[in-house]
């Protein structure tokens, strides 16, 4: 619809006009002042852009309802709105207005009853005194808005009873605004993200008998929870997540909070036991206490009493015992995360019968036992995140059953025996199965799993070839089959994963040559459209009144934060998160690779790092490395490449690691210039035939002289031996059958390269067979 202003005078008895979703032209404002008789004008997601300087709205003085939010109008609003002194309800939200509000038209309009300012760049006082005159206000909204301390703020209370006040965004408020404490009616209060200080505010409880919803996120409240003597019917919603609280949580909370829903006190410092009062609150339906300091177990009348749980999360506190009692009643939980605790036994039985139940998390403790078979039967399950645990035996076949499947971790467990050939989830994004005991052939497994993002199984028995149907994972992002058994050649397929971020194949028995049309760039930059892996929390995305709390809602899209181990700089680093979106490399290390090094890898811009070391490669360095503009680590040592190292690497500002160390390189090493002035010896030694900083010099030595024989003093008798020249010659012999054998040994590379090939295998085989013959706990 696009709406001319032409036939507004024809349209002067109109009394409500909603074009919500239209397209606006941009002088749409001008001739609206001819609706005279207009009383409710809605111009929702309209694409009006520009600012409010046309005088057209301001004639419209019997307005009583504008709604203009969700455009892209800014500036500061117009001194004559001043006029539509009738306005009852006011929606500017999500716009780019601008101003200080203590100084804007709306302190005029007294009859205001619903105000929506979220999602500008206006300021607001905390107080809110320029509305204090405003007795008919009952709704105030100001998301992600800057908010300050007025100085000079009147010793007067607000003529207003509000029900709603929704204060969130950014700003040092200092303690709880003061003109809250006349407040009476407050059925929902949010004020998140505004550094408050002070205790918990157990008088807005006591005064307002109806409040529903309080929201005190990410403040710098302190000190002990304190809650009323008698119980408070009305509140459901409380998050006081992310402060400063402390103290043990008050043992009565059930019997003072009966009627909560959601209850948050995450991110505290709150210390002893979880009170089993909390089982008396049966409307519950999520619980997070994460992130505190919180002892003990998961009390029995707990499980038992919140029935109505949805959402269980316990995660990072010091809790330990069995997870649940053979008590329990929670059969309606769908998330339940009880990561970074000290949880033992085994994964307990009683969960088979939540049908509802679609993430887990029991990353960090010391459980033990199977993984029991009965999960593969959980239809809904989405997220299985069960790393660094003592769990044992093999993957269930059951598992195959699980179609929904997004998140599989159980890495760094005790899990054995053969993947599941059957094992192909549609929809999973990420598998983390590295540092356990599996083995036998990668064949079909994940070749249907073409949303596949990240595939690690690292540090495992696997053996055979890496599989061809590999071409199928269009959006693999991170392939780490690094330190197991994988033979034959690194097959060409994996040129056609145009998203691969980080390969890493090393420590295998790969061989034949590296394939010249890999293609590596950057998760972020093969996902500039869609979203990233881990999306940092925004003030937006806060809990406020205008999103609340959702209960028994389809999950929201599962992001990860699950680490991915890279070795950099010869160390082993964990990326994850936006971090992980950011790095790029490949390490082809320790194998059996054959061939030069294709030219083709110097154009990918993108990478960071690059350690292609302990193969078999010959050649020389391709000059195209000069290209890797991101380039942090590059190790080429142990192989057999030739020829000069390019002098156009010190154009390589990034690179902080530089191995080309046992080869058979020669000529002047780089200028010592930029990053490659922080390069000792240890990266160039054993190339005998390299000179320069920091080896030696490259200055040509004279030959040595000739040593002259003296003249003949007379000749000998016939048939006589001379003694001491027999024994001269026959010592001056062996020394040059010595220097003969050295001197062979130290020129000629193929023998030289054979040795210090022997003496590295030998290292490795006496490495690797102490690791295996380690008990497990060492593994």
């Amino acid at each position: 619809m696009n709406p001319s202003t032409r036939g507004f005078h024809n349209l002067s008895k109109v009394e409500e006009l909603f074009l919500d979703y239209s397209i606006l032209p941009t002088n749409f404002f001008h001739g609206i002042g001819a609706l005279t008789s207009l009383k409710v004008l809605s111009l929702y997601d309209c694409g009006l852009t520009g600012s409010l300087t046309s005088p057209g709205l301001c004639e419209l003085t019997h307005l009583q309802e504008l709604d203009i939010s969700s455009n892209y109008l800014g500036g500061p609003l117009p001194s004559c709105l001043a006029n539509l002194t009738s306005l009852q309800s006011l929606s500017l939200d999500s716009n780019r207005f601008s101003g200080d509000i203590a100084l804007s038209p709306l302190n005029k309009l007294t009859s205001l009853h619903y105000l929506s300012l979220s999602n500008n760049h206006f300021q607001i006082p905390i107080s809110l005194q320029p509305f204090f005159n405003h007795s008919k206000l009952k709704y105030i909204y100001a998301n992600n808005t800057e908010f300050y301390v007025d100085t000079n703020i009147e010793s007067l209370e607000p003529t207003f009873q509000l029900k709603t006040l929704v204060l969130v965004g950014h700003g040092d408020c200092e303690g709880i605004p003061n003109f809250l404490y006349s407040q009476h009616d407050l059925e929902t209060l949010d004020l998140s993200h505004l550094n408050l200080t002070g205790k918990f505010p157990i008088w807005l409880l006591e005064n307002n008998t109806m409040l529903n919803t309080l929201l005190l996120v990410n403040n710098s409240l302190s000190g002990p929870i304190t809650l009323l003597a008698h119980s408070h019917m009305s509140l459901e919603d409380l998050d006081i997540s992310k402060n400063f609280l402390d103290d043990h949580i008050p043992m009565k909370i059930g019997a003072s909070l009966p009627s909560l829903r959601y209850l948050n006190i995450s991110r505290n410092s709150l210390t002893g036991s979880i009170p089993p009062s909390i089982g008396d609150m049966k409307l519950l339906m999520s619980l997070d206490l994460s992130h505190n300091n919180l002892t003990g177990g998961i009390p029995k009348k707990l499980t038992m009493g919140c029935s109505s749980l949805l959402s269980l999360i316990l995660s990072n506190n010091n809790l330990q015992g069995q997870i649940f009692s053979e008590k329990f009643s929670l059969f309606q939980l769908e998330k339940l995360q009880l990561n970074g605790n000290y949880f033992s036994g085994s994964i307990p039985k009683c969960l088979s019968n939540c049908s509802n139940l679609y993430s887990i998390d029991f990353s960090n403790n010391n459980l033990s036992g199977r993984i029991p078979s009965w999960m593969g039967n959980m239809s809904y399950l989405q997220e299985i995140i069960i790393p660094n645990n003592g769990l044992e035996g093999p993957i269930p076949i059951n598992f195959c059953h699980l179609q929904y499947l997004e998140i599989l971790d159980l890495s760094n467990n005790n899990i054995s025996g053969r993947l599941p050939a059957c094992f192909s989830p549609r929809d999973i994004n990420h598998v983390h199965l590295s540092k356990n005991w599996l083995e036998g052939l990668l064949t079909t497994q994940f070749c249907n799993s073409s949303s596949l993002v990240t595939l690690d199984l690292s540090d495992n028995q696997l053996s055979g070839n890496i599989p061809d149907c590999i071409h199928m994972l269009g959006e693999l992002s991170y392939l780490i089959l690094k330190n197991n058994n994988l033979e034959g050649e690194i097959p060409i397929q994996l040129c056609k994963l145009q998203k691969l971020s980080l390969i890493d194949l090393s420590q295998n028995h790969l061989k034949g040559h590296i394939p010249s049309c890999l293609n590596i760039t950057t998760f972020d930059e093969a996902n500039k459209v869609g979203p990233s892996i881990a999306q940092a929390p925004s003030i937006a995305q806060a809990p406020s009144y205008a999103q609340p709390p959702s209960y028994g809602q389809p999950p929201e899209p599962i992001s990860t934060d699950e680490p991915v181990y890279f070795t950099t700089k010869n160390v082993s680093y964990s990326y994850k998160g936006r971090l992980l979106t950011y790095m790029s490399g490949i390490d082809l290390s320790c194998n059996k690779l054959t061939g030069e090094i294709p030219y083709e890898i110097g154009h990918l811009s993108k990478i960071h790092v690059l350690n292609l070391s302990h193969n078999f490669l010959v050649g020389q360095i391709p000059s195209t490395f000069s290209k890797l503009e991101q380039i942090e680590s590059l190790d080429l040592s142990y192989n057999n490449l030739s020829g000069k190292i390019p002098p156009q690497l010190v154009q390589l500002h990034y690179l902080s690691s530089f191995r080309v160390a046992y080869n058979n390189l020669s000529g002047k090493t780089p200028k010592r210039v930029g990053q490659f002035g922080t390069f000792d010896e240890s990266c160039y030694q054993g190339n005998p035939l390299l000179c320069g900083e920091p080896m030696k010099s490259c200055s040509v030595s004279s030959p040595p002289p000739l040593i002259q024989g003296g003249p003949t003093q007379g000749r000998e008798d016939d048939g006589f031996i001379d003694m001491g020249v027999f024994y001269v010659s026959l010592v001056v012999s062996y020394i040059m059958v010595l220097i003969t054998i050295a001197a062979v040994l130290y020129i000629n590379p193929y023998w030289r390269r054979a040795w210090f090939y022997y003496t590295e295998m030998c290292f490795i085989s006496s490495y690797y067979f102490i690791v295996d013959h380690l008990p497990k706990q060492f593994h």
